[in-house]
């Protein structure tokens, strides 16, 4: 009798830990699977499975097929899916310093957008764990250029241009520009260039490619707006769930993720600028001319960003400016 109570205890001991030895992980994102942001993601799921022996799946929903991009956020501090990937600038309304890789013209290359992910990424930290989720990994788009029909040595060569805009920072950059705006979402803009409503826009080298526009844009300018990022991140408690090695597994993969994903940004634009050359369009640096421009609208958008966010920016951008 004695003996069938110890085998009864020491089964029961070992069932939450059984429990938690076969898990499987829903992680929605709204980007596309054959994508360099989905492929990364999906690596680190095949990390993660492969680095506990199978006994931690995460099985990935590309495009928006588990939760919709908007509701992914939410979803995941509900517990609802234990992971999900997201654009951080879409955070920035509940957490506003996820919003400061978003504030153009501060970053000019990779290297600055590390920089900067560096002393955002313990704010970022900071507020999601009092919202119950755990930050993983974070990995860039590559930056927006802009994209004209006639060449640009200055910004004299904008006033009066006609510019594709999609959200409240587009306008106001066109507005300062002397660019007439011109609200156009991004399935829109062949029409649109046909037309004749738009004749420059801002956007990456990617997703120029990915609309080939280079049936009516002539000039691509590496002017290196912003590196917008996007997030991969794990409810807190799901994560607390895991055994040790489990918890291991998943932070060596997410950190080898965004080490990964950083590069295969770097390579998606060197590739898409090649393609818009091998169309027939014309890829350079930011003219010198437009250069100074460029660096005076990155100081009014960091001031007006620092006023609107409050003492917490600081934390980002003071070290950052003083490290340049």
């Amino acid at each position: 009798m004695q003996r069938r109570h110890l085998l009864f205890t020491a089964a029961t001991a070992l069932a939450p830990a059984a429990a938690r030895a076969n898990m499987v992980w829903l992680l929605p994102t709204g980007y596309k699977a054959d994508s360099f942001q989905g492929q990364n993601v999906a690596r680190f799921a095949r990390s993660v499975e492969a680095a506990t022996a199978g006994s931690l799946r995460i099985q990935v929903q590309p495009d928006n097929q588990g939760v919709p991009l908007a509701q992914i956020a939410a979803a995941v501090r509900a517990g609802r899916v234990q992971a999900g990937e997201v654009i951080m600038t879409g955070l920035a309304q509940d957490i506003p310093i996820a919003g400061a890789d978003a504030v153009p013209f501060v970053v000019s290359s990779y290297e600055d957008a590390q920089r900067l992910w560096q002393h955002q990424r313990p704010l970022v930290e900071r507020h999601f764990e009092a919202r119950g989720l755990k930050p993983l990994f974070a990995v860039p788009w590559p930056p927006q250029g802009l994209y004209t029909i006639r060449p640009v040595r200055s910004a004299d060569d904008l006033r009066g241009s006609r510019m594709r805009t999609y959200n409240a920072t587009t306008v106001r950059i066109a507005q300062l520009l002397g660019a007439e705006p011109v609200d156009v979402p991004m399935s829109k803009v062949g029409q649109a260039l046909a037309e004749g409503r738009i004749d420059t826009m801002i956007t990456s080298a990617v997703t120029g490619v990915e609309n080939k526009v280079w049936s009516a844009f002539k000039f691509f300018y590496e002017i290196n707006a912003w590196f917008p990022k996007n997030l991969t991140f794990a409810n807190a408690a799901a994560y607390a769930a895991l055994t040790d090695a489990q918890r291991q597994a998943v932070l060596q993969s997410a950190s080898a993720a965004e080490t990964n994903g950083w590069a295969a940004s770097r390579v998606a634009a060197t590739e898409s600028a090649q393609e818009l050359r091998r169309n027939g369009m014309r890829t350079e640096p930011a003219p010198p001319l437009l250069q100074p421009v460029i660096r005076r609208l990155g100081e009014r958008f960091s001031l007006e960003w620092l006023q609107s966010v409050g003492r917490e920016a600081n934390e980002v951008f003071v070290p950052f400016y003083a490290a340049r």
